[in-house]
């Protein structure tokens, strides 16, 4: 029987040969990720008055990045409560402000191919870039797995996005994930799994690889897949790893296929990220921020796309970048990345969700114009409910901050 990648790795966690669409199975969870926001402090009460225990505390991750740095009495009570509860629980693997817990997820080797995960984050499916099914869950279910170490799950659909040829210089894969919200909408992925394929995907580095299945939840995806390769053992240093990729010719729901070669730089208007067009649509759009940071934009490879149109040039709008990961800060700034954006003005904020999430000093004034690197545009969300943000690329993001207006970056790239 033909299987898809989601049903394969659903099949493994339900201790199955293979998995149909539509059946409803109960897989037993391989880690379950929570971060400060939505874990301890929501899921410790709900534990005590079942008398319960975490049913494997080695398979647990928890990372604090939402309401780091701590600067006021709520969120140093949250993070104290946090770190209190990774004590009292015996979780095994905890990063305290190392970054945000996407890309400090992989980054410390807790993900590997074949696996069946869950997050307490909507943004969970970044997971699937590596292989492995992962996806967000809220509170309640996150306190199932905690207690059982299992989780019921009807068996997705696939909906596989091909993008053939190869994307252009100045084109990355928040155009192409842009693009596909704003082709389907939010609601396009139907609770299915999504399945990105094709010689352009093959070709990008796995940082922006998670990107695209980051974004899986703003096209309203369960979880976003791309099969193992080389590029998946390299990052995560495996050796002799087993393949995880669909079989040729496997039933899906959808096959969309598209040329990455006319794929130009996107643009989502306020406020939804399916206000989707061409850079060249917004060109009079004159933002008086930008803003580099979050999970989906801040990773080492989408602080070398700023890089490469800021060097030697200065940004002549507000310019705040806050690296995903203290890991990622570092080789940035070991290999001459930061100080490049440094140089051109920027101004460097601390590595956690930050403005992304509505935290911290920096929320966005009233009637705000901002261009972001961010997932989300939704009203209020970063501050204001009168400010208007912008999505866009790394690279469009940083084009803008020197041009100051919203621009193609590709005539800039150096």
């Amino acid at each position: 029987m033909k299987q898809t990648l989601a049903q394969k790795l659903v099949a493994r966690a339900a201790g199955r040969n293979w998995v149909t669409p539509g059946e409803i199975v109960t897989c037993k969870v391989d880690l379950a990720m929570i971060h400060d926001s939505g874990g301890p402090r929501r899921l410790k009460p709900m534990l005590e008055r079942l008398g319960a225990k975490v049913w494997d505390p080695s398979k647990v991750v928890l990372i604090t990045d939402h309401y780091v740095p701590a600067y006021d009495e709520e969120s140093r009570k949250i993070i104290r409560l946090t770190r209190d509860w990774v004590r009292e629980a015996g979780i095994e693997n905890f990063h305290d402000e190392q970054g945000i817990c996407h890309v400090v997820l992989p980054e410390r080797g807790h993900l590997r191919p074949g696996m069946f995960a869950v997050g307490g984050d909507s943004h969970s499916p970044t997971g699937g870039a590596f292989a492995a099914y992962m996806f967000g869950v809220g509170a309640t279910e996150m306190l199932g797995v905690l207690v059982t170490g299992e989780i019921w799950l009807k068996v997705p659909q696939t909906i596989a996005m091909e993008f053939d040829g190869a994307f252009a210089p100045g084109v990355s894969a928040k155009d192409a994930i842009l693009f596909l919200i704003g082709r389907f909408g939010l609601d396009g992925g139907q609770y299915q799994a999504l399945e990105y394929r094709g010689a352009a995907i093959r070709a990008l580095p796995m940082q922006e690889r998670m990107t695209l299945c980051n974004m899986a939840a703003e096209l309203g995806a369960q979880t976003g897949l791309i099969a193992s390769d080389g590029e998946t053992q390299a990052f995560l240093q495996l050796k002799n790893p087993e393949t995880w990729d669909s079989d040729d010719d496997a039933p899906v729901l959808a096959h969309h296929r598209f040329n990455a070669d006319e794929l130009a730089p996107q643009v989502a208007a306020p406020h939804s990220p399916a206000n989707t067009g061409p850079v060249t649509e917004f060109a009079d759009v004159k933002p008086r921020l930008a803003y580099i940071g979050a999970c989906t934009g801040a990773k080492l490879e989408d602080l070398r796309m700023a890089a490469r149109v800021l060097k030697g040039r200065k940004s002549v709008i507000r310019l705040l970048v806050a690296p995903a990961s203290l890991r990622d800060q570092n080789v940035a700034k070991d290999e001459g990345t930061l100080q490049i954006l440094l140089e051109a003005g920027a101004e460097l904020l601390p590595n956690g969700c930050g403005l992304c999430a509505g935290y911290g000093e920096h929320l966005l004034p009233e009637n705000m114009v901002a261009i972001s690197s961010t997932a989300r545009n939704f009203k209020g969300r970063m501050g204001a409910a009168s400010s208007q943000v912008y999505l866009a690329s790394p690279y469009t993001v940083a084009a803008t901050a020197v041009t100051g207006q919203i621009c193609d970056p590709r005539g800039l790239l150096q």
